[in-house]
């Protein structure tokens, strides 16, 4: 299973817009539809990647649990379906269904969203807070498919609290590692 590690987007940098179609009810669903929430989390995950699949129920938990103390979740794919058609928006949708999703998840079929985020891996996380500056980027905590740690969420989580709280997110954070984006064929940019 190859891995990649995430690029690590410098903290404070805004919230690059997006406007994307939402694969479970159509409607389009933009960066300032979370204006209200205290913190927002962008996540980058696909359907078919083993690293997303092994912490996929504890990030439905995860936006399940947080989502009445604040924090407004979206997840967007961006993967090429003619590559890998497991991640269509057909397939998105039902994914979104089986495993109850608590928020949207969007298709980036031009892939400028994540070029926007420099998004590199799935699952790929990035923490905004109430003025939409970047405050946390990286892993949603140490577990990965085949090394026996449990899925817990407790970097994102800690990354969150101190947002809650109004202090500072912890300064130490890891980068998030899965699997490449799925570039069309041209389309990968110069950092991927």
């Amino acid at each position: 299973m190859a891995r990649r590690a995430s690029r690590m987007l410098a903290l404070g940098s805004p919230a690059p817009r997006f406007a994307l179609s939402d694969t479970l009810t159509g409607k389009t669903v933009a960066l300032e539809d979370f204006s209200s929430s205290p913190a927002l989390l962008v996540a980058f995950i696909c359907n078919h990647c083993p690293f997303v699949k092994h912490i996929l129920d504890g990030l439905v938990a995860f936006a399940r649990e947080l989502g009445p103390q604040g924090l407004a979740v979206v997840a967007i794919s961006s993967n090429d379906p003619a590559a890998h058609p497991e991640d269509a928006p057909t397939e998105m949708a039902r994914l979104a269904r089986a495993r109850g999703f608590a928020f949207p998840y969007l298709y980036d079929e031009s892939q400028q969203v994540a070029k926007a985020y420099q998004a590199i891996c799935t699952p790929d996380f990035f923490l905004f807070d109430r003025d939409r500056r970047l405050a946390y980027r990286g892993q949603f905590d140490g577990s990965r498919p085949g090394n026996a740690l449990p899925v817990t969420g407790a970097d994102l989580r800690a990354a969150f609290d101190a947002l809650l709280r109004g202090g500072p997110v912890p300064a130490e954070q890891r980068p998030s590692v899965g699997c490449s984006i799925k570039w069309r064929a041209g389309q990968a940019p110069d950092w991927a």
